[in-house]
């Protein structure tokens, strides 16, 4: 008659429960575990120790009624015994009428394929009649096997949890699990652990050291779900399965020729749940033979599920945080990244540079292949790339796209600068191109925005096969933000610095007129970096009765606004000189016009000289001049000190009637006036010490100085030695005029 095949399901204790009570489930396992002890006995008589009587616990722990009958030699029924010297023991006794006491022995039941280890704790005691001789022998003992293993589990038990606590790692603390149960367990029994995938759906191998090697990959993977074998419908129900006969049972009907092949019976499952009631995994145990589980095998699952369970979550916490790790790790990584990144970028504000900085951060970085286009009048340049090597550089230079509706339709740089959004191709663009020569097999195009319009773009090429995650494109775009901002101040450095030279140039003369007995030699140094315009200029031009005009002023302030008075002070001058009889009218007529200029082209100061050259028909230059609040000139002989020439004036742009009175002066042939501004003498050292009008004095004073330029060099040498190079903090101009023989 066929067997039914039976299920049995066993709801798993809450691990709340268990903690909470420790008399309750899980001591409940142990005793299980332990067993009960339970008392043997048998009557033996004669010689021959025939069986005599025997109680059911004998006969079940010796092999059952089947095995052994009453009235048979014990040594005929059990000749395993005689091998191990249990006979010879009897023997003993029955001759010396001393009883003998054993503990823990260790004996071999049955033969062959049947042969089982068992334990006992016993006593052989002489049976005596009414005359006190020795008829038989008595034994009385209790089977410690079960308790004995135990025993020898919860060592190995606590050799694992030692194991978890050290962090080893799970596939080895799982193997060592199965094969510490397979081994001390009184019946053959084959272990599996299987993972819970992070969604609960799947089941993956975990650990079946003798499972064969086919039987793991089939059912690595499989889904969890009511009547998916016995480790799936577990993990599906959250609860205990077994199956008792894997050959009858429709749990298996879709692994049964598998379970055949591995030579599988029974299979009883248990589910694997933390403690926050997440499913972990599976814990299985096999059999060779249909066999329905005992208490002992059912508390046996329920410890090293709970002690499975333990490892598992300590592997999740374990790789939860080497991933933080990473992940801050890549953070920093990435910060680190964008930060020298920016760094290079901003490292001057040159267009070009900034672009070509961009596409070197960007190989190898974040791929083998860069390139930078950009929009220029109109048309897309390629500005910047970077490969490996210089072959790869120039195919890539060689490949410049065309936006625009000639792009073509695979052009993803003309559709990024139109939709001013990330392109991504995990494939060689399908244009014309060397993709095939640089072995391209991806591309992220990224736009370069400017207040939300694209100016440009990133491309970066892939060559292996890596592909542009999230991550990577995340990092492109950020560095394309930073990327674009550089270069867009970089332009915008370049155009109004360029603005700044040519209007600066526009308010100085390109170069200084011959002038008639005259040797002219003019220096202008402006301070900062070129971007503000300076309020320092100088200015000669003749006049229509053969004299000529000179300048030298200060404006106070910078930039557009100094510009415009500079601009002001200097084409008032030239348009009035030619119809004025002197330099004080000039100046007044220049005044007049500060007065009257709008608040909104500047309310400051000027400090100005100005005057006219008459050349002497024997050599020489007579000299008239006035002094508007500007600093003193100096009188240059060749031998002698340097003299300043004192004259009185006040500073323009303020009062409506300046005092400006006219100071004359004739210059000898080889003789020279210096004029300068206030940013030569108030030029500083390290220490911020001023060079003054002393050191100036001495710079220009007893040497031959027989040219204007000689003069001009004496002064300049002298206060680039004394600043050390020190960057200059206002504007700085000369204009030495030098009288010529006659001739």
């Amino acid at each position: 008659m066929a067997r039914v095949p039976q299920e049995q399901h066993h709801p798993r204790e809450g691990r709340e429960g268990r903690s909470a009570a420790p008399d309750g489930a899980a001591e409940r396992d142990l005793r299980a575990l332990f067993g009960r002890s339970t008392a043997l006995f048998a009557s033996l008589t004669g010689p021959e120790h025939l069986l005599e009587a025997a109680n059911p616990a004998f006969l079940h722990a010796v092999g059952g009624d089947s095995r052994v009958r009453t009235g048979v030699p014990l040594g005929r029924l059990m000749p395993e015994l005689a091998e191990q010297g249990f006979l010879a023991l009897l023997d003993r006794v029955y001759r010396t009428g001393r009883s003998h006491t054993g503990r823990d022995a260790r004996v071999l039941l049955g033969s062959g394929a049947e042969t089982r280890e068992a334990f006992f704790d016993f006593t052989y005691e002489p049976r005596l009649d009414a005359a006190g001789r020795v008829v038989g022998v008595r034994v009385i003992g209790v089977e410690t096997t079960q308790a004995k293993h135990a025993q020898r589990l919860t060592a190995e038990h606590r050799a694992l949890l030692e194991q978890i606590a050290r962090q080893a790692p799970l596939g080895q603390v799982l193997e060592g699990m199965a094969r510490v149960i397979e081994e001390l367990s009184p019946e053959e029994v084959i272990v599996s652990v299987l993972l819970a995938d992070a969604d609960g759906r799947h089941l993956r191998h975990g650990a079946a050291p003798s499972l064969p090697d086919f039987y793991n990959r089939a059912i690595d993977g499989i889904a969890t779900g009511d009547g998916v074998g016995s480790c799936g419908t577990a993990a599906h129900r959250h609860e205990m399965v077994v199956v008792s006969d894997i050959a009858t049972h429709p749990y298996w009907d879709d692994f049964r020729d598998l379970a055949v092949r591995a030579r599988l019976a029974a299979c009883w499952s248990t589910p694997i749940m933390g403690r926050d009631g997440a499913l972990l995994g599976t814990f299985a145990m096999y059999h060779r033979t249909p066999r329905r589980p005992q208490e002992s095998d059912l508390a046996l699952a329920r410890v090293f599920a709970d002690t499975a369970a333990l490892a598992i979550e300590r592997h999740l916490v374990e790789q939860a945080r080497a991933a933080a790790e990473a992940r801050e790790k890549a953070a920093r990584d990435d910060l680190a990244f964008l930060l020298e990144a920016s760094t290079s970028l901003g490292a001057d504000l040159d267009y070009h540079q900034t672009l070509q900085r961009l596409a070197a951060a960007c190989t190898p970085a974040l791929a083998p292949l860069c390139a930078v286009d950009v929009v220029d009048t109109g048309r897309l340049c390629r500005v910047a790339v970077a490969a490996p090597g210089p072959y790869e550089e120039e195919l890539l230079s060689s490949s410049v796209p065309v936006a625009g509706p000639s792009a073509g339709g695979d052009d993803a740089v003309a559709r990024v600068l139109a939709s001013g959004t990330t392109e991504v191709a995990r494939r060689a663009p399908a244009g014309p191109g060397p993709w095939h020569e640089l072995k391209v097999t991806g591309r992220l195009c990224v736009p370069l925005l400017d207040r939300g319009h694209a100016f440009g773009t990133l491309s970066l090429f892939s060559t292996g096969e890596d592909v542009f995650d999230g991550h990577t494109v995340a990092l492109a775009e950020e560095l394309a933000r930073r990327a674009a901002a550089a270069a867009v101040n970089a332009r915008q450095y370049t155009q109004r610095a360029a603005l700044a030279r040519d209007l600066q140039a526009g308010l100085l003369l390109p170069r200084v007129p011959a002038v008639p007995g005259t040797e002219i030699a003019t220096y202008y140094h402006p301070a900062g970096e070129g971007l503000d315009i300076g309020g320092d200029f100088y200015d000669v031009f003749p006049l229509a009765d053969g004299t000529w005009a000179f300048l030298l002023g200060d404006v106070c302030g910078r930039g557009a606004t100094a510009a415009s008075t500079t601009a002001l002070v200097r084409h008032t001058a030239r348009a009035v000189a030619p119809l004025l009889p002197g330099p004080e009218a000039v100046v007044q007529a220049v005044n007049r016009a500060l007065l009257d200029r709008p608040d909104s082209h500047g309310t400051g100061f000027v400090t100005l000289l100005c005057g006219r050259l008459t050349p002497v028909a024997g050599g020489g230059l007579d000299v008239s001049f006035v002094r508007a609040g500007h600093t003193y000139p100096l009188h240059l002989v060749p031998g002698e000190p340097a003299r300043p020439v004192h004259s009185a004036g006040c500073l323009i742009g303020i009062s409506a009637d300046p005092h400006l009175p006219p100071h004359r002066l004739r210059l000898a042939p080889g003789e020279s006036l210096l004029l300068y501004t206030d940013g030569i003498t108030e030029a500083r050292d390290g220490r911020g010490e001023q060079f003054g009008e002393e050191r100036l004095v001495r710079a220009v004073s007893g040497g031959p100085h027989r040219t204007a330029e000689d003069a001009l060099g004496a002064v300049t040498r002298a206060v680039r030695a004394f600043t050390g190079g020190s960057a200059v903090d206002d504007d700085q101009a000369a204009l030495v005029l030098t009288a010529l023989p006659a001739g």
